[in-house]
Order: C-alpha cells, then sequence, then structure tokens
C-alpha cells in the first residue's frame, strides 16, 4: 500500500475499527479496502479509529502522492456538488406542485397525473440524491455501528415511503415530496460545507505534505544536470538547488552560499545563512545563492516525512476523553431512534400521521454523534500539525494534551539549561608537569568521548596545536569519568567524586574555590597519581532565566537535574533562579530522582537531550527533548523541541493548554447541541408554538459539524519568542 502522505479528514467517527469498511460519515471515502499493520505503523486511518490495545487497525485510503488525499476529498466534494445542483433544479417544480406551498401561497394547480409527476420526480430526488446517505447508511447496518447516516437514512426513507403512500393509497394532498426534496437538498448542501471546514482544519498536515519537491535536479559524474525524481536519489549523490528553489533532500552543503527560509521547520521567519558544510533541510527555501548539496536523506527518510510520520502517529492516538466521546456518539444513534420512535406514536396519536412523520424525520435527522464524534480529532489535527510548524514534535499525544496540568518542570543542565559548549578555563599541574602536558594527555582520552565535555577539552587542545597520542584499552565509566592506556599509562579522567571514592587526594578547598564559580572540574589520574586538574565551565543559556521566571508566574516549580558536583549546581541554580536541585546524580539515577517528586504528588516535566535523559524522560508524565534537529527518533520523549531553545518549552505548556481549551469547547457543543436539539426535534415545545421541520433539522445538524470544525481551526497559542 502507498504509504499515506495526509491522514484521513477525521470524518469518519465510529469507522474503521476492527477491520470495518470505512464508513465516512461526512467525507464519503468511496472505494476503501482493508489492511492489516502492525501498531506501530503511523499511517492509521482516522484519528478515532486508532486502537492502541490490539495490533489491528485499518487505514483507510491507498494514497499515490502528496496531492492524492486531497483531490480525493475534492473529487467527493464537486460529486456532492453536481448531486446538489441536479437535486435543485428538480426541487422546483416539486414545490410548485407541493400541497402546502399552494395552501400558503394560495394558489391551486390540478391537472391528471399531477401526482405522477410528483411520485416520478420525488423518487428521482431520492435515489440520486439520497444515493450517498443510503449508502452509508446500509454500510453502517452491515458493519453493525449504527450512527449518523443511518439516522439521515431512516428519515429520508420515512418520509419517501409516506409520500408513495398517500400517492397511491392514502390522500394524495398529504404528500411529502417537497419535504422529502428540500431535505436531501439541504443535507447535500450541509454535508459539502462539512467537507470544506474539516478539509481547512487539516490543511497545515496538508500543506507539510506538500513542502517536500517531487524532483530533484542531479548533478552526474560527467557535470550534466539531469532532473530525477526525489525516489531516484541515493546518498552521497550531488544536488543543485537553484535560487528560489525548494531544497528536496536533507543533506550537507559541498559548495556555494546562501540564505534559507527555514520558517515552514521551526517557525523562524528570520532566513538563516548557509555555506560550506552546512547542514540543510528538505522543504527549506533557498534565497539568492545556488547551492550544491549532498544527498544525507531523501523522500521518506527525509525531516519532513518523520515530522509527517509523527503527526500523523500521534493524531491516531486516542485520549481516555476521546473514547468516551465516541462511547457517547455511538449510543446518540439508539437514543435518537428511540426518541423519534416516540414522537411518531405520541403525535400520531395527538395530531395527523403527516405530523408525527414529521417529528419523527426531524429528530431522525438533528441528532448529530458527529459532532462528539470529530470534537477532539479535529482540535487534535489542527494542534499537531501547528505544533510541527512551531518545532514542537508530538510522538506521544495523551502526555501532551495532559501537559498543562504540570506544576513541575525538571530540566537537566548539561545542553538543557546551559549550551552543552564547554570551554577550558584552567589547567591546574599537581605533580611535576606542564599545563601542556595535562591538556594534551587528557584531549588524547576525552578525543574518544562525545561527551561536551571532552568535545571542549580536545578543542583547548586543537587552539593550542598540542598533539594526541593514541589510546588503548578505553573504558567510559558513566557518570564517573573514563580511562584507557596512553604510552603505557593507565590514564583516568575522573570527576571529584568518583577521585575521593577511588581514594585519591586532592586540595578541597581548592576544589570548591573553583566550583563556586561555577566550573566544573575534572581531574587528570596517571599511574595511579593525581597529577592535575581541569576546570571546564558551561554557558548558561541567556533566556533560561527569564524562562523560569515565566514558569514561576504559571504557578510551576522549576528544578535542576545534573550530574554535576553541588558547588556547580547551587551556582546555576541561584544565578537563574531555580526553585530545587538534584545534583551528582547519575545517568541510572534521574529516574528516581524523577520518582521522589511524583511521590510528592506533583506533575512532572522532565526536560533533557533525550539520549542521556531517556530512563527520567519516560518516567515523568511529560518527557520533553530538547535540541533534536533533524533526529526525530527518541522513543522516550513525549515531544521533541527541534530547536535548542528553553522557551519552545513554555510554548508547549501554551499550546497544550490552547489544545485542552478547544478539545473542552468542541465536547461542551458537541454534547450540548444534542442535548437540546432532539427534544426540540421531537417536539417537546410544540405545545407553545416552536417547532422544527425536517429541512431547518438538516441545517443545524451540518452547521453543528461546522462550528466544531471552525472552533477547531482557530486554535492558536501565546508563543513566547
Amino acid at each position: 500500500m502507498n504509504e499515506m502522505v495526509t491522514a484521513c479528514l477525521n470524518a469518519c467517527p465510529h469507522a474503521c475499527r476492527q477491520g470495518g469498511a470505512c464508513t465516512c460519515q461526512q467525507a464519503f471515502c468511496g472505494s476503501h479496502e482493508k489492511v492489516e499493520h502492525t501498531q506501530h505503523e503511523s499511517a492509521s486511518c482516522h484519528s478515532q479509529a486508532a486502537d492502541h490495545e490490539s495490533h489491528g487497525a485499518v487505514s483507510c485510503h491507498d494514497d499515490a502522492g502528496h496531492e492524492g488525499h486531497g483531490g480525493h476529498h475534492m473529487g467527493m466534494m464537486e460529486d456532492m456538488k453536481q448531486r446538489f445542483w441536479v437535486v435543485l433544479v428538480l426541487t422546483i417544480p416539486i414545490a410548485v406542485l407541493s400541497p402546502m406551498l399552494m395552501m400558503i401561497f394560495n394558489y391551486s394547480i390540478n391537472f391528471p397525473g399531477q401526482g405522477w409527476i410528483e411520485f416520478i420526480l420525488g423518487t428521482i430526488v431520492f435515489f440520486y440524491g439520497g444515493k450517498p446517505f443510503l449508502e452509508h447508511g446500509w454500510m453502517e447496518i452491515q458493519n453493525k455501528q449504527p450512527g449518523m447516516m443511518l439516522l439521515i437514512t431512516l428519515g429520508i426513507v420515512s418520509s419517501y415511503l409516506y409520500s408513495v403512500m398517500t400517492t397511491f393509497f392514502l390522500d394524495a394532498s398529504m404528500n411529502y415530496y417537497f419535504e422529502l426534496a428540500t431535505l436531501i437538498l439541504i443535507m447535500l448542501l450541509g454535508h459539502v460545507i462539512e467537507m470544506k471546514s474539516q478539509m481547512r482544519a487539516n490543511d497545515d498536515l496538508e500543506s507539510l505534505a506538500n513542502l517536500l519537491p517531487n524532483e530533484a535536479s542531479r548533478i552526474n559524474a560527467d557535470g550534466d544536470i539531469e532532473v530525477v525524481g526525489i525516489d531516484q536519489l541515493q546518498v552521497d549523490d550531488l544536488v543543485l538547488v537553484r535560487p528560489g528553489e525548494k531544497v528536496a533532500v536533507d543533506g550537507t552543503i559541498a559548495s556555494g552560499h546562501s540564505t534559507l527560509d527555514e520558517a515552514v521547520i521551526t517557525g523562524e521567519s528570520v532566513p538563516v545563512a548557509k555555506d560550506d558544510g552546512d547542514e540543510v533541510i528538505a522543504g527549506t527555501i533557498n534565497g539568492d545563492g545556488a547551492l550544491q548539496v549532498r544527498v544525507a536523506k531523501a523522500g521518506n527518510d527525509s525531516y519532513v516525512q518523520q515530522v509527517l510520520d509523527l503527526v500523523k502517529g500521534a493524531q491516531a492516538q486516542k485520549s481516555k476523553a476521546q473514547s468516551l466521546a465516541d462511547r457517547v456518539a455511538a449510543w446518540l444513534f439508539y437514543i435518537a431512534f428511540g426518541v423519534g420512535i416516540i414522537a411518531l406514536v405520541i403525535w400520531w396519536n395527538l395530531t395527523t400521521a403527516q405530523t408525527a412523520i414529521q417529528f419523527m424525520v426531524s429528530t431522525f435527522v438533528i441528532a448529530c454523534p458527529h459532532a462528539l464524534g470529530l470534537a477532539i480529532p479535529l482540535v487534535n489535527a489542527k494542534s499537531t500539525s501547528l505544533a510541527a510548524r512551531s518545532g514542537l514534535l508530538v510522538q506521544n499525544r495523551i502526555p501532551f494534551e495532559q501537559a498543562y496540568q504540570v506544576d513541575t518542570v525538571v530540566f537537566d543542565k548539561t545542553g538543557t539549561l546551559t549550551k552543552g559548549e564547554f570551554a577550558v578555563d584552567g589547567v591546574y599541574p599537581i605533580a611535576d608537569v606542564s599545563e601542556n602536558q595535562i591538556l594534551a594527555l587528557a584531549a588524547s582520552l576525552e578525543a574518544q568521548s562525545e561527551h561536551p565535555i571532552a568535545k571542549g577539552i580536545v578543542q583547548a587542545a586543537k587552539e593550542k596545536d598540542l598533539d594526541l597520542q593514541a589510546v588503548n584499552n578505553y573504558q567510559n565509566h558513566s557518570g564517573a569519568g573514563l580511562e584507557g592506556e596512553v604510552d603505557g599509562n593507565l590514564v583516568k579522567i575522573l570527576s571529584p567524586k568518583a577521585t575521593r571514592e577511588a581514594g585519591y587526594d586532592f586540595d578541597q578547598a581548592q576544589l570548591e574555590k573553583i566550583t563556586s564559580q561555577a566550573k566544573t572540574v575534572v581531574f587528570v589520574i596517571k599511574a595511579d597519581q593525581v597529577i592535575g586538574a581541569l576546570a571546564v565551565s558551561d554557558q548558561v543559556r541567556p533566556e533560561a532565566k527569564e524562562v523560569i521566571q515565566v514558569l514561576h508566574k504559571q504557578g510551576i516549580e522549576a528544578v535542576m537535574l545534573t550530574g554535576d558536583n553541588d558547588q556547580v549546581a547551587q551556582a546555576v541554580a541561584k544565578e537563574i533562579g531555580l526553585d530545587q536541585v538534584f545534583s551528582q546524580v547519575l545517568p541510572d539515577q534521574k529516574s528516581a530522582a524523577i520518582q521522589s517528586l511524583q511521590g510528592q504528588g506533583k506533575s512532572v516535566m522532565m526536560v533533557g537531550d533525550g539520549v542521556n535523559d531517556a530512563p527520567a524522560l519516560a518516567q515523568a508524565e511529560v518527557g520533553v527533548a530538547i535540541g533534536a534537529g533533524t533526529d526525530v527518533a527518541m522513543d522516550s520523549a513525549d515531544i521533541i523541541l527541534v530547536e535548542s531553545q528553553l522557551k519552545d518549552v513554555l510554548n508547549s505548556l501554551s499550546l497544550s493548554q490552547a489544545t485542552n481549551t478547544k478539545i473542552k469547547q468542541n465536547l461542551a457543543w458537541g454534547a450540548g447541541y444534542n442535548i437540546f436539539a432532539i427534544p426540540l426535534a421531537a417536539g417537546l415545545l410544540a405545545p407553545i408554538g416552536i417547532t422544527l421541520g425536517p429541512a431547518l433539522s438538516g441545517i443545524f445538524m451540518s452547521l453543528s459539524t461546522v462550528i466544531c470544525a471552525v472552533n477547531a481551526q482557530s486554535l492558536n497559542f501565546e508563543k513566547y519568542e
């Protein structure tokens, strides 16, 4: 099956479950097929159809490209429009011959065969205009999932059969053809409006899919430029990106310089300067310079496609609130059906058969399980797409929706509250060795590590043009340090805590003096003798203090979790105003620190790099990985922040709050509408002269979903820049 590029427009409130056929009650999906795939596939059909408990799911649509899904729904809308115009033309003579309109406007038409003409026109309207409703109503019966389409089907079938009965067996002056025609006319128009509203609610996801060009200009070995499809590109191919073009691949600039508009990826509106060796991302827009880009990832492996998969996967997840809404929506059919039958019986005995049928049909038509079924998915579709456009990738929907309840945010220090770019501030010889000897020895060992401190030490050695030596039997001791053999001697680089625990002596007073300045110290040990120490510092992010202040204004506690010594941790905490510090915590102990906070009744968000902090991210109610860049494959994180911007933590909380507000609004509307509309349509207020005919009921039903869609589309959030 071709991979879906856009999720279905969330148009099936109860479809695609347990292998059932899709019953797109609003958008009429057309032909569907059952597809088996694993729970981890993100191309799930509809957000409300995803099932986390099982390994089987259903995917509604085959998609043949970035525009396939949008074109599919556009085709459905065109079909509905065509049916609408045909029914409108047929409704005109039906209206002219309507006994009700003759009575209202005081005119009379009576000729032989008049009843037959009304019957023929009404029958065409019923079968042609009502076909989409009849088909999907029957599909709901087959799937044993009765819903809104079956209610509409019952309404128009009742109207048609009653009119036929009056034409051939009862009083022809009491026929219902005009009401039938106007009902179908209104339903067709309403569904066109609904589809447009729902498609607008998914425009962000559709536009994400359209970020990737379909073709690229490949530079062949002989220098010729060949336009090829994205699927024909290989890693290490060279691609030409002309001024103003979209970048087609993820890669690095082999030649050229320009500025790139990365707003669609990061939300940053300012173009970013790019030069040789810099990374570029597919979907960004080149400025004035021509670039030659070496392909690293293309097509389905590209960053944009990974983001799209994440967004679709998140939209396919169901919260408890959504599951409850789905169950209530499923019961609405039985409620509306029961109330409709009761209304028929009561009004049949109190008034005429025509009036009784009118109340029954109105009740069937006005009920809208769809408004409840779509209340959450429409907001989900908007919020996850909006998040992706702002550099916030929602991987797990439920924690994201619950983020607004967080009362404690725990930050890792290195690379989160600080820039993670260490510089050597001092070298302190202890034995009879020079500063350069200590630095060179330390750098030789640290060159084997990817830790930010290691990179800073190696960079300092490079700046002094020091020669690094070969290292044998290298070992990394997580949270303590590292060791290896250099020139036949065992060399260790340890933290103060690990140095003390290993029994080595050092000047504690000197250590405290250095660490009080927010500097991190590591000791260099050679042949079981401490020969020196290095002091390195990491600059606190300039926005860190402001972010902590905003959290405090929101009543949220800010905590730091670090493996660094307490003096350094307290110095950083004092500088930016943290409430609590966990220091000298090893990576495998971080989740226990989160548990201790949760044991105090706190709801915790953990913010870290997504690698060393994986257990803590998984333990927290909400795990946030910061600075992921183009690597979005972080299983431990619920939310992934593409940029290393602390303010995106505030943005994720803000968007979660805004999303929750919209969900509550839509649920309140969906539930409230049905609570008031069904009794009203059944004639509860008829004794005081307030009634709804089938046509007006149909208008209200369509508007109820449109309101949900428009409300979801209006979702926005306070963004911290």
